[in-house]
């Protein structure tokens, strides 16, 4: 008899690397695959849905939201730091369960260890930009040259030596996997044309969410607009009272307004009838109605607005929200407004303006048109080409 397949997925316990890929593990599950899961026991609710078998590790990143860091090199020092710490438990983990390939996180770095010291296929799935030919030269000189750079390199290398990785150095093996689905929309990829062929645009992979809950648009509301800056960065009251100033009681105009579970509803004053607050919304059932969507541009909320076809209003607030701010506006689906010119007016103006553009809304319908066609079950399909013969593949 042929063997069942086993796919282990190695993650990060960070609520925006782990949502993208969630829909692509629930298809394997649906096909047959015994799926398993390394990440911290704060994502088993989240990954145990999908059917996957939760495999615990403790993790050393922040848990909090606004824990996270702005400094680059920091960043890059707490995921391998993460990486380090990890290792030896999901070595310990797999080493007599052995998968018929590895999937990994940009951040999963542990799995791509094993998966170089055993001898498997490894496939990375990507939750945000990928790098392209020319990289080194661009991004890597200036990246070389932030405090703290060169002892993280000589860390990171050392630590792929101490586990027989050879051949490859830090920027190679981070930034260059063999394989990988990158889940994003390939317009939001810089440099799109010079990504190797080893690395599949698969697109967002939404799936239905029906677990999130749903939401409708209420009766008698023209237009709608959601206003979310998403999971991390929202503890700015001040914010969300000018978003209050410029769309509470806009005619024609039903405002969902997201405000994180750091701001008490009460710090912002009286809401106007045409807006709901909410600590937490499920974003992409609003997307599916909204007219218009005020995001801090991350990845994946510039994703949700492309796949439903929403125009934004780009507000970034940090890392790579401010270049997908420019992307978003250079693909004409979009108007970006910096925090500090984010006065009532210029958010209103942004809003109408949008609203107005036929040709917004026809870029946005081509966009999603394509964004729709790929997903979770062209992945899954990548995924099974990955397998070897000697295990079952469903029929």
């Amino acid at each position: 008899m042929t063997p069942r397949s086993h796919i282990a997925m190695v993650g990060v316990p960070a609520v925006s690397h782990v949502l993208p890929g969630l829909d692509i593990i629930r298809e394997l599950v649906r096909r047959g695959h015994r799926v398993t899961y390394a990440n911290d026991p704060v994502m088993s609710d989240l990954i145990t849905g999908t059917g996957a078998e939760p495999v615990p590790f403790a993790t050393t990143l922040p848990l909090d939201d606004e824990e996270w860091t702005d400094d680059p090199v920091k960043g890059m020092d707490i995921f391998l730091d993460d990486a380090i710490s990890s290792l030896p438990v999901i070595r310990a983990a797999y080493e007599d369960d052995r998968p018929d390939v590895f999937l990994y996180d940009i951040g999963g770095y542990s799995a791509r260890v094993l998966a170089i010291e055993w001898g498997l296929p490894a496939v990375q799935l990507s939750p945000s930009y990928v790098a392209w030919a020319g990289y080194e030269d661009t991004v890597m000189p200036w990246l070389r040259a932030q405090p703290g750079a060169e002892a993280h390199f000589v860390k990171f290398d050392a630590w792929l030596a101490e586990n027989g990785v050879r051949g490859l150095d830090h920027t190679s093996f981070a930034g260059k996997p063999d394989r990988a689905l990158a889940m994003i929309p390939r317009e939001m990829q810089p440099y799109a044309d010079r990504v190797a062929d080893s690395v599949a645009f698969v697109g967002p992979c939404f799936g239905d969410r029906a677990d999130q809950g749903a939401w409708s648009r209420p009766e008698g509301a023209e237009k709608v607009l959601l206003v979310s800056l998403g999971s991390a960065y929202t503890n700015q009251p001040g914010f969300y009272r000018r978003c209050l100033q410029a769309f509470g009681n806009l005619p024609g105009w039903h405002v969902v307004l997201q405000i994180g579970k750091y701001v008490d509803p009460a710090d912002l004053g009286e809401i106007p009838d045409n807006v709901e607050v909410h600590s937490w919304v499920p974003q992409l059932s609003v997307l599916r109605e909204a007219d218009a969507f005020l995001t801090h541009a991350g990845m994946g909320g510039s994703s949700e607005g492309l796949y439903t076809g929403t125009p934004m209003i780009a507000v970034p607030q940090a890392v790579d929200q401010f270049d997908n701010a420019d992307r978003l506006q250079e693909l004409g689906v979009a108007r970006r407004v910096d925090t500090d010119d984010a006065t009532p007016e210029a958010l209103r103006s942004a809003l109408l303006e949008l609203a107005a553009d036929t040709g917004v809304a026809r870029r946005l319908t081509d966009i999603s048109a394509r964004l729709q066609a790929g997903g979770a079950t062209y992945a899954a399909d990548l995924i099974e080409a990955e397998l070897p013969d000697r295990v079952r593949r469903p029929t």
